[in-house]
């Protein structure tokens, strides 16, 4: 009777090792997501363009976004992003102290959800887009959505935030945000996913020091 009981205790905690098991995949799927960032894997507009030969090049010349910052410098910060991305936000946060120092071009796509394409739209027709992002941002970072947008496009804009998302597919890029730049000091091509605090996105563009203050 005992071995019975002890074989029915085994195969009682077997089956619920086996249940836990069962709930924690899909919340490790589901913290994997948030620690990965805001990925276009699921995104019905999947471009089949090859890759651009030079990429900084193809987003400089192709892509459709507005600028702010340095608007002077020379060599602007490439930045493709979803406006409903938190990561985006994050970045568009870290980037203001740079503003002084340099130009970041922001450059719409949109496969997140339906409110992606309206209210990129709205923040490249704004009369003053680098106010209408940081007052975006804020709401994304306070959990609230962002800006309203009105579900209505413009077909020109449409078509620009379109072709935006197609150019990022075909750079092959995992998640947004995406940066293409060229380092201040080196000159070389940098390109990264992901946010970055102000500190780290300095070193990045090699702008150093409080507000942006170039190395010597």
């Amino acid at each position: 009777m005992r071995v019975k009981e002890a074989a029915t205790t085994g195969r009682s905690k077997k089956g619920t090792l086996l249940k836990l098991a069962h709930l924690a995949v899909p919340f490790i799927a589901a913290l994997a997501i948030v620690l990965t960032g805001c990925s276009p894997q699921d995104s019905t507009d999947q471009a089949s363009a090859p890759r651009p030969a030079q990429p900084y090049q193809a987003v400089a010349s192709q892509a459709k976004g507005f600028a702010v910052g340095a608007m002077m410098s020379a060599n602007a910060v490439y930045v493709l992003f979803d406006p409903q991305c938190p990561h985006c936000a994050r970045l568009w946060e870290a980037s203001v102290p740079l503003h002084n120092r340099v130009k970041f071009v922001w450059i719409p796509v949109a496969f997140i959800n339906a409110k992606s394409a309206p209210q990129g739209a709205a923040l490249l027709s704004a009369a003053n887009p680098a106010e209408l992002m940081a007052a975006h941002e804020k709401s994304m970072l306070a959990g609230t959505g962002g800006i309203s947008a009105s579900a209505s496009i413009p077909s020109e804009l449409a078509l620009a935030i379109k072709n935006n998302t197609q150019l990022f597919n075909s750079l092959g890029v995992e998640s947004v945000p995406y940066m293409l730049a060229k380092n201040l000091r080196s000159g070389e091509l940098v390109t990264h996913n992901g946010a970055l605090a102000t500190p780290a996105l300095a070193d990045f563009l090699g702008v150093t020091g409080e507000g942006g203050a170039q190395r010597n």
